[in-house]
């Protein structure tokens, strides 16, 4: 945990991972990111993977280090609530977060008329309001096709949800750059940002657009290949496989070296009359006669006689290991400084992450739990709202805001 975004209060009212992360990354940051629940929990309150004792393993991830006010948000007063809560008066205040819809109660037209210079980010699924995920957002794009392996007709999706928190990162950098904005006399705004977006901007900064406009043809499959370079997985003796990439010049004679290939190489090099050292796209191009040697190579060695070699020599490269083994990986994790130790709402205490960033020189504060779900509502009504304690036990009576179930 770090503290540049101290003095800084964000309500957030989203679920599911765009619009949760986006808070998550500003809390990390030292941003105080309240959430708006639902009493009873939202719609991912519940959501797999789930401890042992039926608790959201999902949920207490991506809500790290904010505080939680649970409000019935189908009651008008519940509405109400939000509305003012998301526009609460203050210089480092009128923050909101949200993938609530572009029209409705949450709209920026009814929290502008509460605050003028309310800054909005909403996370979306189309541009147009239509509802989408991460998976069919990359289906709808095309990415299915390219991934996977040439003798299997299937789509491909990708198991892990990559454009939902790249939207959230783009979503939390987004409502620091209209803060700054704000306060340098530029007022507030919405920011919508949709997913397609984020994936279809992202595939044309890859040059893949480009490439298939110019070219008319899609990007074929081609299995663990590296496109436009030298790279793919590799048997070795015992069984396992390597991932080995050689981009640079550099990684490419330390890949020969080690592999004690060079002579065949250069053979290979004087008979197509070319020099693999020269740039990356020869590699890519005369890949099909290349393979043969490296496999051959790979298959006479183990991991325990390629990986000091490789690390000397500077090689790129990785076995292929489960998630249960790199968990294992005390860099990756337990003696990673990124991770520390908190006990969550599930009760379990276990490695969790601060941000991902690691700020030279500055102390890194322990990462923080998620929140007990409605821990926090009197401490956010009385403090945003200025609301009085005989005030909150009224709202509590009539059941528009609950607080920690017991």
């Amino acid at each position: 945990m770090y503290d540049l975004l101290k003095g800084l209060r964000v309500v957030e009212a989203a679920a599911f991972i765009a619009g949760p992360s986006c808070g998550l990354y500003l809390a990390q940051f030292g941003a105080e990111v309240i959430r708006i629940d639902t009493i009873g929990g939202g719609p991912d309150f519940r959501r797999w993977p789930l401890a042992g004792n039926g608790e959201s393993l999902y949920w207490e991830g991506l809500n790290k280090a904010k505080k939680s006010i649970c409000i019935d948000l189908g009651r008008p007063e519940g509405r109400e609530l939000a509305q003012r809560l998301a526009t609460a008066p203050g210089d480092d205040r009128g923050l909101f977060v949200t993938n609530f819809p572009v029209e409705g109660f949450l709209s920026y037209e009814r929290l502008k008329a509460l605050r003028d210079d309310v800054i909005c980010v909403r996370v979306m699924g189309w541009a147009d309001g239509r509802p989408a995920l991460d998976y069919t957002v990359n289906a709808s794009l095309g990415v299915p096709w390219m991934t996977g392996f040439a003798d299997d007709p299937r789509p491909v999706n990708h198991t892990f949800p990559a454009w939902d928190f790249i939207t959230g990162a783009y979503a939390a950098l987004s409502l620091v750059c209209a803060e700054r904005a704000r306060r340098m006399g530029g007022g507030g705004c919405e920011v919508r940002i949709p997913l397609s977006d984020i994936a279809a901007t992202a595939l044309a900064n890859f040059g893949l657009l480009a490439e298939v406009l110019m070219t008319g043809e899609d990007r074929r499959r081609q299995g663990n290949d590296v496109y436009g370079a030298f790279g793919r997985d590799f048997a070795i003796k015992g069984g396992r496989r390597l991932m080995v990439v050689a981009i640079t010049a550099r990684q490419w004679r330390a890949l020969l070296q080690t592999l004690e290939v060079e002579e065949q190489i250069a053979e290979l090099q004087d008979e197509l009359g070319v020099s693999f050292a020269a740039h990356e796209a020869v590699r890519y191009e005369h890949r099909e006669r290349l393979y043969p040697m490296f496999e051959q190579a790979f298959a006479r060695r183990t991991t325990e006689e390629l990986s000091p070699a490789f690390e000397a020599a500077g090689v790129c490269w990785s076995e292929y290991r489960t998630l249960g083994e790199a968990a294992k990986d005390e860099s990756l994790f337990a003696a990673n400084p990124v991770f520390g130790r908190a006990r969550q709402p599930s009760g379990r205490n276990y490695p969790v992450p601060g941000p991902a960033a690691t700020l030279v020189g500055k102390p890194r504060g322990a990462p923080m739990p998620a929140p007990l779900l409605g821990a926090d509502t009197d401490e956010v009504l009385a403090e945003l709202l200025a609301l009085s304690s005989a005030e909150i036990g009224k709202l509590h009576d009539a059941k528009i805001v609950a607080g920690v179930a017991r």
